[in-house]
């Protein structure tokens, strides 16, 4: 068997081997300077299973390195399908603006004309009154005065037919649909006999319609109900001071929605 001398003498000249091998021949090389009483069989049997133990962790390292983790897999997978959705939005985004501009294109092209069409006519203009010319004039000017006469007749006429139709049209009347949210005092109210006493309130020009029960917050219920009212005749304040006069059932009355009609 040869020297440890030797085989460090060996790992000096192999200028290419593997970083294992390395470690095999410093190895040998520090038992050199051991004592005599230490086996060399021993020590070299310690040294391969020092090699292999090394070569084990390498392989596991370099696994570990080349599989990806699970954690990341799953990763890698949630971000492709928030992609595809993304994706898929986009798509329909922009769907949605091409054919919005093919809209506004056929609505600026059919109005255009329209608009020529509607455009009045410009007016013409008065003729220029002719010169005057003194040997023409007419000195009692009766032609002239029967015509104005005639002209002025025929206006009156007109305007007083006009008044006439005019004055047999009716009237239109304002209106407006209110909402009315009206709230009891707590959940022991009956909510039925405060609809009935709020529908005894009558005033010129109001209309109750139809009503429903809306939920508060613990069991408690408002009266939502919703009328007409004439806006000449009713007063939106008035009528909420009507129904607040209802103190057995009513605790207060809100406007949730007032609309022109």
């Amino acid at each position: 068997m040869a020297s440890p001398l030797a085989y460090e003498k060996h790992w000096a000249d192999k200028s290419n081997c593997d970083s294992a091998e390395k470690k095999y021949y410093e190895y040998l090389a520090q038992m050199s300077s051991l004592p005599a009483q230490c086996t060399l069989a021993s020590e070299i049997s310690k040294a391969r299973q020092h090699i292999k133990n090394s070569l084990e962790r390498m392989d596991g390292i370099a696994a570990l390195a080349a599989s990806p983790g699970a954690e990341l897999l799953d990763r890698l997978s949630t971000v492709e399908k928030e992609n595809e959705k993304l994706r898929s939005v986009i798509d329909g985004l922009n769907n949605l603006v091409i054919d919005l501009h093919a809209r506004v294109k056929t609505l600026e092209s059919g109005s255009a004309p329209a608009s020529k069409a509607t455009a009045p006519a410009p007016a013409k203009k008065a003729p220029a009154p002719a010169a005057e010319d003194d040997d023409d004039v007419d000195l009692f000017g009766s032609e002239d005065e029967d015509e104005d006469k005639a002209a002025a007749e025929l206006r009156e006429k007109r305007l007083a037919e006009y008044a006439a139709k005019k004055s047999k049209k009716p009237a239109l009347i304002a209106k407006s649909n209110v909402i009315l949210d009206i709230k009891p005092w707590d959940d022991e109210t009956d909510m039925k006999q405060m609809e009935l006493e709020v529908r005894k309130v009558t005033m010129d020009g109001l209309l109750l319609g139809a009503s429903k029960l809306v939920p508060l917050a613990y069991g408690i219920h408002k009266l939502q109900m919703s009328c007409v009212i004439e806006d000449d005749k009713v007063s939106v304040d008035e009528l909420q001071e009507k129904i607040e006069q209802i103190e057995d059932y009513v605790q207060s009355v809100d406007i949730a929605a007032f609309n022109k009609i």
